[in-house]
């Protein structure tokens, strides 16, 4: 069925007292994931990060190596529809930007893994857990049928409560594993402020109906939720 400017979802009612977007965003993300929350503990204080260090990198490689294509699907959509969709037109521009500051960031993470004696070649051929396909695969579902603004709550999570350096540095001391190890995940602690306020900034600025606010609030619920039960199957309790 081809895309005719509707969204096929529940509404819900937009709290007033929230000045922007993101903030509103933010808050709805807070009801579902502790992780959003400046004093939650990080995996990588966990006092027995060293047993699984190397299991956290796979899982946040099966994640990583997808969000390129996610993007640029989303981006191709959001162009097709352009002409007559603002939203759309300045959510493709987003996307061209963001693209381009996300590539490698897969080959990153598995030069990282080759330090634990990952190979390649057993890390491409590993089924990743039921968990990544779900977490993919549902906004590949909702950009092709539903609306292309829906990876916006895809990447308010995954990128809107960046790791503070210090958990990285305190990982490193506490696990005793060699600095080089964690390179990806500084890298993003120290560039993924920026990246959310650009994306906040983005955002506040989309003429966003009702229904484009609660399809990205499913997207953002149902990436936070499934992240958890990542990580969560991830560290020994």
């Amino acid at each position: 069925m081809p895309y005719d400017g509707s969204i096929s979802s529940c509404e819900v009612e937009i709290g007033e007292n929230l000045s922007s977007h993101s903030a509103l965003l933010r808050q709805k993300i807070q009801l579902v994931s502790p992780c959003t929350s400046e004093n939650s503990p990080s995996l990588l204080t966990h006092p027995r990060l060293r047993e699984f260090y190397g299991e956290l990198l796979y899982v946040l490689y099966s994640t990583i190596r997808a969000n390129v294509p996610l993007m640029q699907a989303a981006r191709d959509c959001a162009r097709q529809h352009s002409g007559n969709d603002r939203v759309a037109a300045q959510l493709a521009s987003y996307l061209e930007r963001h693209i381009a500051e996300e590539m490698h960031h897969d080959e990153w993470l598995l030069e990282d893994m080759e330090l634990f004696g990952f190979s390649r070649d057993a890390v491409w051929k590993r089924i990743p857990p039921v968990d990544v396909a779900s977490l993919i695969g549902a906004q590949f579902y909702w950009i092709q049928f539903v609306h292309p603004v829906a990876i916006l709550g895809y990447i308010a999570v995954l990128e809107g409560d960046p790791t503070p350096e210090t958990a990285v540095e305190e990982g490193v001391r506490r696990s005793g594993l060699p600095e080089a190890a964690f390179r990806t995940i500084l890298i993003h602690s120290r560039l993924d402020p920026h990246h959310r306020d650009d994306f906040n900034a983005m955002l506040d600025d989309l003429p966003l109906t009702a229904e484009h606010s609660t399809l990205i609030g499913i997207s953002a619920f149902h990436t936070a939720c499934t992240m958890n039960s990542l990580f969560a199957g991830v560290h020994p309790e």
